[in-house]
């Protein structure tokens, strides 16, 4: 009995060495000629003539003027006062993003019923609320529409754009 377990044994390990053998010769035959395609890959890639230190190189210098160097003056230009939009301007690209659709209990624009309760609190209450922003149990609006480039006239005269429209 012990001679047929040691067979058993034997061919075992032997047919297990087999397939190992074949996986392997499988392996490296299908990765024999990868070394040769990766090199034409990179040839083509690389190009033709290009060397290492040409695609190393940096791509800009920078130089730092010596302290010796006379500078010129260094001319200023005043910024140009923005020109101011109208209300419907400011509207259109700042407010009608929640005016428009009513989001977060905004009122919408020329919707009378929404906009009465606001207008009956006063325009200084309404200027007020547009341009520091408001939180309530009603909705929330951010400061000057949530656009801080806004000049508090220029968000005046929306909220009077917006106050004409809905009347």
């Amino acid at each position: 009995m012990t001679e047929k377990s040691y067979a058993t044994n034997v061919w075992t390990i032997l047919g297990i060495s087999v397939v190992l053998m074949l996986f392997i010769f499988l392996l490296v035959g299908h990765h024999y000629r990868v070394p040769d395609r990766v090199r034409q890959d990179r040839a083509v890639l690389l190009g033709n003539g290009s060397n290492v230190a040409e695609r190393i190189k940096p791509v800009a210098q920078v130089n730092v003027a010596s302290a010796e160097t006379q500078r010129e003056p260094v001319k200023t230009a005043a910024a140009a006062p923005l020109a101011s939009r109208n209300g419907q301007q400011v509207y259109e690209t700042t407010c009608v993003a929640c005016h428009g659709a009513g989001i977060a209990g905004a009122p919408k624009l020329g919707d009378k019923s929404q906009w009465g309760k606001h207008i009956a609190k006063g325009r200084d209450a309404l200027y007020a609320s547009a341009v520091n922003g408001v939180q309530g149990s009603a909705g929330a609006m951010p400061a000057k529409g949530g656009n801080p480039a806004l000049s508090d006239a220029e968000v005046r005269a929306a909220v009077d754009y917006m106050v004409a429209q809905s009347k």
